[in-house]
């Protein structure tokens, strides 16, 4: 009798301990196979009027071939962003914020600090991070246009081949040298996000 129960005790402990490695494990790789980019995550806020996909590209549209029109910035690459930052319009830092693009703060009169994710060292890893606030997403698009015009105080062509590309692809790919967010597969979902909208059709 002893014997057995040992042997019960030993099988549980060994099935206790299996699950917990499952879990750990299953806690990880949804970590990594997190395809979230260089933007605030997890939270996401449901719009009031329940705007659809279409009607969040239909409404930044025309401030974004403005900036096509002043600036040479193609407007499909404009939308693939602002659409792939955002979560169209959804997530909690242009919902509540106006900040359609991830932009960091930066010495920004107007910040907010949230939750966001970067992938480093080949994982995503969460932290807290300062993002600027507008008044309204036509701020952030026109913020947005003065930092691919402008570049950085440390490079002022950074974003140069973004401006001066021929096509979105060109620009998607500008974008992910430049380093404009850390995800790997930056370029690849902006271009995805140009096709499946068929977002050309704004240029």
């Amino acid at each position: 009798m002893a014997r057995r129960k040992k042997k019960q005790n030993g099988f549980r402990r060994f099935v206790l301990m299996s699950l917990a490695l499952i879990a750990i494990l299953g806690f990880a790789l949804s970590q990594i196979g997190s395809s979230r980019p260089n933007h605030v995550t997890s939270q996401s806020v449901e719009q009031e009027d329940g705007q659809t996909r279409e009607e969040f590209l239909q409404e930044i549209a025309p401030i974004a071939q403005e900036m096509h029109q002043q600036h040479g910035i193609l407007a499909s690459i404009i939308l693939a962003q602002a659409a792939l930052e955002s979560d169209f319009g959804r997530s909690l830092l242009s919902a509540q914020y106006n900040n359609l693009f991830g932009m960091k703060s930066f010495g920004h009169p107007q910040s907010v600090t949230l939750n966001t994710a970067e992938f480093l060292d080949g994982v995503w890893l969460t932290y807290d991070g300062e993002f600027r606030v507008y008044d309204n997403w036509r701020q952030s698009i026109e913020d947005h246009a003065r930092l691919m015009l402008n570049g950085t105080t440390w490079d002022p062509n950074l974003y140069a081949g973004v401006v001066n590309a021929n096509n979105y692809v060109e620009a998607a790919q500008a974008l992910q040298a430049a380093g404009y967010a850390t995800d790997p597969a930056y370029a690849e979902k902006l271009i995805e996000m140009v096709r499946v909208y068929n977002l050309t059709r704004f240029d």
